[in-house]
């Protein structure tokens, strides 16, 4: 593992009972102190990624160093150097929220300062009351609080901010800024394109087990996935073309006359990403079909 990586895999599979194949051989990198958005629908195989990093499942093949230990062996030291927030929330007992932050930070070498991440999560006001008492967003926020109390190297964020109001995704993302600043690198997995956007730096797309593109968060799915589309109706047919000039071909079709519904689409981050992740669900399926078609056929 190169100093400039704090994660590195390669060729990662995971196989389940059955022949289900989950992670079909990816590769990627995450530098140090960036936020790597790992993006893809459910089911789509990211989840189970996150967990062999994180040392939770086991692998079929292909390797993996996460702050240059492999998963599999990685001990309590290795550990205290992780912050994770999983999907659902875990901290649910008697415990006031100061008194859970209170006690986990006594796991960590260098903790935060446990009112600077109650402040931080925006819980002020419910510091001292017990978390089986808040409200599902309230109890997401303590999760968040747990993640970062131990000053992590690597921060795992499994759809973060879940349950979360306007006001609180924004003090939210401030708060992961601040983080990136610090040096923390960062592995985000959310459903909100707009919140990979705001805070990566690179991400990747996975869809059916496969790793369909990677690179800087701007530049997914390569420069032309992201040219202009001019979309008109002609003759009541919608017609559309891809063009590095829509402003040229605007001018030709309204030379011609005046085109009906005409439209110039700059595609968007969640424009590219349904396109990606369609095109592989299509491949997918005439795969897994062609065995079955074939037998029907012998």
């Amino acid at each position: 593992m190169t100093t400039e990586n704090v994660v590195e895999v390669r060729g990662l599979r995971k196989t389940y009972k059955g022949g289900f194949e989950a992670v079909r051989g990816i590769d990627f990198d995450i530098h140090r102190g960036e936020t790597f958005a790992l993006l893809g629908p459910n089911g789509a195989g990211k989840s189970t990624t996150i967990e062999i990093l994180e040392g939770y499942r086991d692998r079929t093949g292909g390797e993996v160093r996460v702050l240059g230990t492999d998963p599999r062996r990685g001990d309590l030291a290795w550990k205290a150097k992780l912050g994770i927030v999983l999907q659902s929330t875990g901290e649910t007992g008697t415990a006031t929220v100061r008194e859970a932050l209170t006690h986990f930070a006594g796991y960590y070498p260098n903790p935060r300062d446990v009112d600077e991440v109650i402040a931080a999560v925006g819980l002020e006001e419910k510091a001292r009351t017990r978390i089986s008492r808040l409200s599902g967003g309230q109890k997401r926020r303590v999760d968040v609080a747990l993640g970062i109390i131990g000053r992590p190297e690597l921060l795992f964020l499994d759809e973060p901010t879940t349950g979360f109001d306007p006001e609180a995704r924004r003090q939210f993302w401030a708060l992961i800024r601040s983080l990136r600043d610090e040096g923390t690198t960062i592995l985000l997995t959310t459903h909100y394109l707009d919140e990979a956007q705001q805070l990566s730096d690179r991400g990747g797309i996975i869809a059916g087990g496969e790793l369909v593109a990677i690179g800087a968060i701007d530049e997914l799915g390569g420069a032309e996935a992201r040219i202009p589309i001019v979309r008109w109706v002609e003759g009541g047919v919608i017609r559309q073309e891809r063009t590095t000039e829509p402003g040229a071909l605007v001018a030709r079709l309204a030379a011609t006359g005046e085109p009906e519904r005409l439209e110039v689409i700059r595609p968007s981050l969640e424009d590219i990403y349904l396109e990606l992740v369609g095109e592989n669900a299509r491949t997918a399926v005439a795969a897994d079909d062609a065995p079955a078609l074939e037998g029907s056929l012998a």
